[in-house]
């Protein structure tokens, strides 16, 4: 279960992969089956949330690691490289970016 906790050290990734809309789904289900088959069992691995964009031209992958070094570890284990290749395929292009989470608000708190 994602958790959005400001301070934690963690790593978030929030990565929008633009796409023609009749790659749209094949892209989803690509990302959902390399988190289930290989990412989560990564070590490091906290969560990842895959939403796709009302307009079919985006999906967009929102990760968390327990830190940078897992992360870069994951960008080169053999198990994740032809999950990556096959999303960077599809897509047209993807803008992977690194976040801190610096603050939260939510109704719940």
């Amino acid at each position: 279960m994602t958790l959005i906790q400001e301070g934690s050290g963690q790593l978030t990734l929030i990565n929008v992969f633009h796409v023609q809309p009749e790659h749209q789904q094949e892209l989803v289900e690509l990302l959902v089956d390399a988190t289930q088959a290989t990412m989560k069992h990564l070590p490091g691995f906290l969560s990842a949330n895959i939403h796709k964009s009302l307009d079919g031209k985006r999906v967009i992958n929102y990760a968390q690691w327990e830190s940078r070094e897992h992360f870069d570890q994951m960008l080169q284990h053999p198990d994740a490289l032809p999950h990556m290749k096959r999303a960077a395929q599809l897509a047209e292009s993807y803008d992977p970016v690194l976040c801190d989470v610096i603050s939260v608000h939510s109704v719940l708190s």
